[in-house]
């Protein structure tokens, strides 16, 4: 399995640009990193619980586009 690492930022928008999410891939799971100047947790997922989350953020992502930016799941 490819050794692979992505790190993303929050938005100055949302006061979060302090945040880190870090996405690592190991030979069974994915492991998300969230971090900020203070604050640091993790969470380990198993292959289906992971396909489950991006079908998750698809799902809400596409609200965005069509709900002009707001999410009336919430």
């Amino acid at each position: 399995m490819a050794n692979v690492k992505l790190l993303f930022c929050g938005t100055e928008e949302s006061k979060t640009n302090d945040s880190n999410l870090e996405v690592l891939a190991s030979s069974n799971e994915v492991i998300l990193f969230l971090s900020t100047e203070s604050y640091e947790s993790h969470i380990c997922l198993d292959k289906v619980t992971a396909v489950r989350l991006v079908r998750e953020l698809k799902k809400q992502i596409g609200f965005l586009d069509l709900e002009g930016g707001e999410n009336g799941n919430r």
